[in-house]
Parts: structure tokens; sequence; C-alpha cells
């Protein structure tokens, strides 16, 4: 089936974000028509889609590619996104070190994905020399700019102290904050503390937030974590945990 789109429809972003929630696939068809037209976040898009397979046959090479051609003209989220795709091997032999290149570039740049990413390596000591200090620096600087993730990761560095002044009272906000961002992993620390606290109706309410929208590596953690809990009512819920685990393992798993 063949269609027509319209130049201005074709060239303007945001139009093109709302298009790929609603047709797949005619948004891959205009997407693609914008990054050949040069439009930078149609470039990175087009990279995206290609690395999901969503509206259009999934393809990490090209994708790698796109996302270079959109770095290349200074977009900050390609470049980011070049970093992810050398960090997991994603169309590219995975090389944490230029992983690290990349994110440094935007995070310098002021992109808090890229802080985040960065800090990650620097924290673990993959493709750079650990450094805890930086790595710090870069979560704080990504959740003052809004970044749930990195708000979680902060509050567990002033949680625990490391390489900072323990700062119980601050950990506590930035959970809360990293929750009410949608983070699952701030959702369930959050969590946690609530329960310390004795709150355990919400603490059950984030903790199924985060059953909703946690990962197979969370889920398969968590629910370990939710054995040793003193509550019953939190204790059951590792059993969801392992459960939706399970569901999320079997989609992954050739038939």
């Amino acid at each position: 089936m063949s269609f027509q789109l319209r130049r201005e429809e074709v060239l303007d972003g945001d139009r093109l974000k709302a298009m790929l929630e609603d047709s797949p696939a005619r948004a891959a068809q205009a997407i693609l028509i914008a990054a050949r037209e040069g439009v930078l976040d149609a470039q990175a898009l087009l990279g995206q889609i290609l690395l999901d397979g969503r509206g259009i046959e999934l393809d990490q090479q090209l994708a790698l590619r796109w996302f270079e051609i959109a770095a290349n003209g200074g977009h900050l989220m390609a470049r980011n996104m070049l970093g992810r795709c050398h960090e997991h091997g994603w169309g590219c032999v995975a090389d944490a070190a230029v992983a690290a290149r990349h994110y440094r570039v935007a995070a310098d740049a002021g992109l808090d994905w890229a802080m985040y990413n960065f800090a990650n390596l620097l924290a673990t000591g993959r493709g750079v020399v650990e450094d805890q200090v930086q790595a710090l620096s870069l979560y704080r600087r990504a959740a003052e700019l809004g970044h749930a993730k990195s708000m979680n990761l902060l509050g567990r560095y002033l949680e625990e102290g490391r390489i900072c002044p323990a700062d119980r009272v601050g950990a506590v906000e930035w959970y809360r904050r990293s929750a009410l961002g949608g983070d699952f992993r701030g959702q369930f620390s959050y969590a946690a503390v609530l329960a310390d606290e004795g709150n355990i109706e919400e603490a059950l309410a984030w903790l199924r937030q985060a059953l909703a929208g946690g990962n197979l590596n969370f889920l398969r953690v968590a629910s370990k974590a939710l054995l040793t809990a003193t509550d019953p009512q939190i204790r059951a819920l590792a059993a969801d945990y392992a459960q939706r685990y399970t569901e999320l393992e079997q989609t992954l798993t050739p038939l």
C-alpha cells in the first residue's frame, strides 16, 4: 500500500515521534525520508527504530551507522547511543573504552543520560580506570538535571557514605524523587526505606510499581531480596517478582 507524506510532516521531529506511537510502519517511512533530508532528530530516531526493529526490520549495523551520522552532526543523544552500541556490541564488537569516549563527549556537552552511562563505567572500571569520585560527581550532575536513575544511585552513595559523608535524609529524598520520576530501582529503594520506617502500605504500593516496570535482572535480584523482608506482606511479593521474571524470560526464549 502506497501513500504520500507531506514534506512538513516528514521534517518535523516532534510529529515523527507522535506518529511512531500511532503507526510505526508509516512513521518509519517518514523517519527514513527525513533522515535522508539531513534532519538530525530523524537520523537519531532512525537509528533507534532500526535498533529496536520498530516499524522497520531490525538492523543493528545500520542503526550504528545512522547514530554515527547524527552524532557527527552534533546530536548528543545519538552520541550517547553510539556509546551504548559499543558498550553492548550492538552492530559492532563490544568495546567499553570506545563507549566511554562517546559517553564522555555527550556528558561534557551536558546530556544527563551520557553522564549516567559514563558514570556507570567509571564506577565499575569498565573501559576506563575506576574513579568513584568522578562517578559520584556525574551521578549528582545528572540527578540535579532530573535524571531518575542517577537520583537512585546518588541516594545509594549517600546512604552508604561511600566516598562521601553518609546522609540518610538526603538519600531518602533522592530515592523519593527517583521513585516519582519512574525509575523502578528508585521505587524499590524508596520502598525499602518506607518499610524500615513501618510505612508498609506505601512501601507495598511502590514495590508493585517497581514490579510492573522492572527488567529481568532487577526482578531476579529483587525477588531474592524480598524473601529476607521481615513483614509478611512484603515477603509475599517475592513470589510475584519471581513469576514476572519467569514471564519475561519466556518472551526472550525461542520456542
